[in-house]
Order: structure tokens, then C-alpha cells, then sequence
């Protein structure tokens, strides 16, 4: 008789947003703060525009998610329910990277901010967020603090990336 080990569960939290769909989903999100910038346009209109393209993206990735899973399965066919569903569960981080810099946004659509520092706050935000998934992805792998520290740093490259295209646009 075998025994299998217990499978290895990661948090909820890990799963769930530590993902490529979530690192994907905040440099595109960040890429439309900096194209709506580019019109200087509104942080209501930023919103929308980030909002919308991350839905189409999302569905996008659902669909093709779905294509790539029905059908195809370890064990014989997958069926359309359980690949759209498969497919749906791994494209959430997508939406979920829009979650903070949309709150922020809408910050600013509401006057609490200016629109220039809710775009701008918009931004960083998704710069943490990048290096809090970038922790978390490593810290997954190495219980090495300074490997994690690197991991996130060179995460939230991409958001400061981003950044530095902002200001150099402007």
C-alpha cells in the first residue's frame, strides 16, 4: 500500500492573486493609466477606460482559456462546463488587479483626490501590489527573507517601469 503525502495547500490569499493573470493584469492596467494620461484625461474617464479594457482582456483570457481546456484532459475529455469554469478560476487575478487602482481612481472621480494624484496613486499602488505578489511568489519557493526582498523588488520593476513612462511622457 502507498501512502501519498497530503498535498502541499498554499493560502488563500497566494492562490488566488499571487498569479500571471494578477502580475499581468496590474502592468495592464498601469499601461492604460499611462495611454489615458497621454489625453490627460480624467480620472473618471481613466476609470472607465481601465475598467472596460480589463473586462474585454479578462473575457478574452476566459475564452481562451476555455479553448485550450475543452477537450483536453489527463484523463480523457474535459468537458465546455468544467473548462469554462477551470478557465474562469485561473483568469480572476486579471479582474482582481484592477481592484485597488480602480478604487483609487474612483477616489478621484469623487473629488477626494485631484485627478493628477489619482492617476499618479493609481500607479504606485499597482507598484506595491507588484512587489507584494512578487514576495509572495518567492516566498512560496525560499524561506530566504532576502530572496523574497529581490523577488519583490524585481516585481515591482515593472510598475515602476510603467511609472517612468508616465513622466516621460509628461
Amino acid at each position: 500500500m502507498t501512502i501519498h503525502p497530503e498535498p502541499t495547500r498554499r493560502p488563500v490569499p497566494v492562490a488566488t492573486f499571487a498569479t500571471e493573470e494578477s502580475v499581468y493584469g496590474i502592468i495592464l492596467v498601469a499601461g492604460m493609466i499611462v495611454v489615458t494620461g497621454l489625453h490627460e484625461a480624467s480620472a473618471w474617464s481613466t476609470f472607465w477606460v481601465v475598467d472596460l479594457t480589463v473586462l474585454v482582456f479578462w473575457a478574452a483570457h476566459v475564452y481562451a482559456g476555455t479553448l485550450a481546456r475543452y477537450g483536453a484532459s489527463e484523463d480523457g475529455v474535459e468537458g465546455f462546463r468544467e473548462a469554462f469554469r477551470d478557465a474562469l478560476g485561473h483568469s480572476f487575478g486579471l479582474l482582481a488587479a484592477a481592484l485597488i487602482p480602480s478604487v483609487i481612481l474612483l477616489l478621484g472621480a469623487t473629488q477626494v483626490f485631484s485627478d493628477e494624484i489619482a492617476t499618479w496613486l493609481a500607479l504606485w499602488s499597482g507598484v506595491v501590489v507588484l512587489g507584494v505578489l512578487g514576495y509572495l511568489a518567492f516566498a512560496r519557493r525560499t524561506p530566504s527573507i532576502p530572496r523574497r526582498l529581490l523577488g519583490a523588488v524585481a516585481t515591482a520593476m515593472f510598475g515602476v517601469a510603467m511609472i517612468a513612462l508616465k513622466a516621460l511622457v509628461h
